[in-house]
């Protein structure tokens, strides 16, 4: 399994020798709502004949409910430790620079 991906800098610790960097997936996430997340799971599962006929029902007993936005995506967080002569061979990249690291089983 191999991927690569582009990692957010959210905090780095520099301690003289050793530089610790905090990485966060660089996605971009949408909340959706769990009112819509139901509609579209009971929707794939029903015929259109039948949807006609629960889908308005659905809709109008999900009304009655609060709407709760979850996220959709769960991000990936790194912490890499280096020596600071490593860290500064890659440019001294800092808080919120988008870096790439190459993740894979060898």
């Amino acid at each position: 399994m191999s991927a690569t991906n582009e990692f957010r800098i959210t905090q780095i610790v520099d301690n003289g020798q050793v530089v610790q960097l905090t990485l966060i997936e660089n996605v971009s996430t949408e909340p959706i709502s769990q009112k819509q997340m139901i509609i579209e799971n009971v929707s794939k599962k029903l015929d259109s004949e039948t949807k006609e006929q629960v889908m308005p029902l659905l809709e109008a007993i999900l009304q009655a409910q609060p709407t709760v936005n979850i996220k959709s995506y769960q991000q990936t967080q790194i912490t890499i430790a280096m020596p600071k002569s490593r860290y500064d061979g890659m440019g001294r990249p800092q808080v919120g620079n988008t870096i790439e690291v190459n993740l894979k089983k060898i």
